[in-house]
């Protein structure tokens, strides 16, 4: 029951509610009984002074003591009061109504004042055993100079019935709060989570083969739904993550089919003769050789891409200088470029200190070499530079190729993407940029495409001349 974030919610609403309430009704009951006490004892003084008046009173006509007590008594009319005088001695003189007194017992204290009137609670001795509220003032009056002490008391009986009666007031108001509370509380967090019971509803149905499916959103400015607005832009991502996986596995296993097609074909026509001379036999041993090495660079590619997305392309760094680097880079590409007259031109370079992983990045700028001769024409031009600006090595790979077509521009680090009108040669799988940008980016730079048009095109990477922190 408690897993629920309703009865949760419900509980926490109907708790703090509830020590609320119970702190203001016990703050309201101490102060009603404060205020009755009060009341009560304010009233026991207005009478224990009456008292005293009167029997002072009749005490300067010359009356004895005894007399004098009774004849006050006898004059005040209180009938919810107990009235009893006294002498310094404990004697009584006179008590109204009569035995009353022998209920009630005063404590002994000698230090009281005079003309004080002090107040105190005690219980009767009788059978009923009642609560009274007692005054007593000790005194001494003229003409005989003699001490005196009136004790007046009230039952507490009719102001504890009121006390309870307001103690069961109180208790009713709590509890009928607590219940609106309750049901209030159950309400609007039905209400509140209702959206988030349909999200999950929803979440629950949608699977890889429905990820176009997306939460409903009621309210896209409050928590709830910018909470299903996010769910939903998580469930872009990995509905484009799964579209992306499925375009990959389509692309690779079509890049692997066509040499393990040409290997089967080449054994096939192979051994459909018993005898074969060994120029055939070493023909076809040629061709499952390129085809072989075709496999083991797409493999290697797909598996050095692969480490890269999960962040797993370990970078071996060491110091070396990126001049020589791109001088030797260079010299490989001219050897390429060679047989269709395509000249690779380097500017004399400065010496540049690099920290990086030296074999990544020869791999990098020889891919951009790579398609930079492939995709220009014979007689053509590839211009390797390279440039310090902002604390960054800018390496730049130009050619006097036909351009990539517009359209095509903003596709050309997808991996197995490749230009089909660009006029190049050769037949990659289409990887060899996307490695090249995740190399630049394991280095804490980047790859982008400067730009292309009829005139050629030109690859820009940014490396950090200082090494980031790894």
């Amino acid at each position: 029951m408690l897993d629920s974030v309703r009865v949760r919610l419900t509980l926490w609403h109907v708790g703090i509610l509830a020590l609320l309430l119970i702190t203001l009704s016990s703050g309201v009951y101490v102060v009603l009984r404060t205020n009755f006490f009060e009341k009560a004892g304010g009233i026991l003084k207005s009478v224990c002074r009456a008292t005293v008046s009167i029997l002072a009173k009749e005490l300067s006509k010359g009356t004895n003591d005894e007399l004098a007590a009774r004849d006050a008594l006898a004059t005040l009319n209180f009938p919810e009061y107990t009235m009893a005088i006294f002498d310094d001695m404990g004697t009584l003189f006179a008590e109204k109504p009569l035995g009353s007194s022998e209920k009630i017992h005063i404590p002994n204290d000698s230090q009281k004042a005079d003309g004080v009137v002090h107040l105190y609670t005690i219980r009767t001795s009788g059978s009923d055993g009642e609560f009274r509220r007692v005054a007593e003032m000790r005194i001494v009056l003229e003409p005989m100079h003699r001490a005196y002490t009136i004790v007046v008391s009230q039952s507490l009986a009719p102001l504890f019935g009121a006390l309870d009666t307001d103690r069961r007031l109180l208790a009713i108001v709590v509890l009928a709060g607590l219940l609106l509370a309750g049901f209030g509380g159950w309400f609007l967090a039905r209400k509140s989570l209702a959206p988030v019971l349909a999200m999950s509803e929803q979440a629950h149905r949608i699977g890889v083969e429905n990820l176009d499916q997306r939460l409903p959103v009621g309210n896209p400015r409050d928590e709830l739904g910018k909470l299903a607005s996010t769910f939903n832009s998580l469930l872009s991502r990995l509905s484009a993550a799964f579209s992306f996986q499925r375009q990959f596995m389509a692309d690779a296993s079509h890049e692997l089919r066509t040499p393990v097609s040409v290997i089967r074909t080449a054994t096939s026509v192979t051994l459909e003769r018993e005898q074969r001379s060994e120029e055939e036999y070493r023909s076809a041993l040629v061709i499952i050789d390129e085809q072989v090495r075709r496999l083991t660079r797409i493999v290697e590619d797909m598996f050095r891409l692969a480490r890269a997305d999960a962040g797993c392309l370990t970078l071996q760094r060491q110091s070396f200088y990126l001049d020589e680097l791109l001088a030797e880079t260079a010299r490989a590409a001219r050897v390429l470029g060679a047989p269709r007259k395509i000249g690779v031109r380097l500017d004399p370079l400065p010496e540049c200190p690099c920290n990086g992983d030296e074999d990544l990045l020869r791999q990098m700028i020889s891919n951009l070499l790579d398609n930079a001769v492939k995709f220009t024409p014979p007689g053509g031009n590839v211009t390797l530079n390279l440039d310090r600006r902002n604390g960054s090595y800018i390496v730049s790979v130009s050619d006097t190729g036909t351009g990539i077509p517009t359209d095509a521009q903003a596709r050309v680090f997808e991996r197995f993407f490749r230009v089909e009108k660009a006029g190049g040669l050769g037949s990659g799988a289409g990887l060899g940029l996307s490695i090249a940008k995740s190399i630049a980016e394991a280095h804490g730079g980047s790859l982008n495409l400067e730009g292309s048009d009829a005139n050629g095109t030109t690859f820009t990477v940014t490396l950090p001349a200082t090494p980031p922190n790894v």
